[in-house]
């Protein structure tokens, strides 16, 4: 084996450790925070994060381009659907009243998800 590819490998080994490192801290925020929003938060940041460290890791010892497409579409679909689905179930959870609003400085929705003017004013 090269140079490269033993450099390719340890890189790949290193990314992939930091990647299941983030990803597990994600999933520790997601049982410690309190509300529904932390806890949003952190299913998304952290796990896109370290999916795009796993993925990458798993890229540089795989090295094949069929592979390593395949590796990026992955990484494409994950970085378009996390943020959505957390988008979607903070909202469902502001409408349904679990996000504990009496902390918040600033309630942008609330005109905007009031039943009688709909925002306009």
């Amino acid at each position: 084996m090269n140079a490269w590819a033993e450099a390719a490998d340890l890189a790949g080994t290193v990314l992939l450790l930091l990647g299941c490192l983030q990803c597990l801290l994600g999933v520790i925020g997601m049982v410690r925070f309190p509300d529904v929003l932390s806890r949003s938060h952190a299913a998304t940041k952290p796990q896109t994060l370290g999916m795009l460290l796993v993925l990458t890791g798993v890229a540089l010892r795989l090295r094949h381009g069929t592979d390593v497409g395949t590796l990026a579409l992955i990484a494409f679909f994950q970085f378009l659907t996390s943020p959505v689905a957390s988008h979607l179930v903070a909202r469902s959870a502001y409408r349904t009243g679990q996000t504990g609003s009496r902390g918040l400085l600033r309630d942008d929705l609330d005109p905007q998800l009031s039943d009688g003017d709909r925002g306009e004013e």
